[in-house]
């Protein structure tokens, strides 16, 4: 997507991008209505997380997703995957803890790791929340795993 359709937005002041999360959401919210719980409510999670990554229209946003999905489910299996606006994301106790935003959801320069305010990662009176990941050797995979962990508390 070009920088032109990101910059445009309709009379409610949401971008093309923005209204397709929010519809995915939607569909996301629709979906776990009709699910019952469970393993098969925990393995249809997973599929559409799996779907999700799948659909990825570019290679290394689908390389990388791949990736996170693997190092974060490592580090702490106990996180359920699910979509959350149609992005990969991990649940402790039925709320997003943190998320993986593809560089080509939003067509932003690069994919993101994000945590929501559930994860333990305070650090004094200001901390980040979100990191940029363009690539994932050793150092990033170790990083990670020290993110997620800390981030369960």
């Amino acid at each position: 997507m070009s920088s032109e359709s990101r910059a445009s937005t309709s009379t409610d002041g949401f971008t093309a991008e923005e209204r397709a999360a929010m519809k995915e959401r939607a569909e996301e919210l629709r979906a776990q209505k009709g699910r019952t719980k469970g393993a098969a409510k925990a393995a249809a999670e997973l599929q559409d997380l799996l779907d999700a990554i799948a659909k990825l229209p570019d290679d290394a946003d689908r390389s990388l997703a791949e990736r996170l999905h693997v190092v974060i489910t490592e580090a702490a299996p106990q996180l359920a995957p699910r979509t959350w606006y149609g992005m990969p994301a991990y649940a402790l106790d039925g709320k997003v803890l943190c998320f993986v935003q593809p560089a080509s959801k939003f067509d932003t320069r690069y994919t993101t790791l994000g945590f929501n305010d559930t994860a333990q990662l305070d650090d004094g009176a200001m901390w980040p929340a979100s990191f940029a990941v363009t690539s994932l050797g050793p150092a990033e995979q170790k990083a990670i795993t020290e993110l997620v962990q800390r981030a369960i508390g």
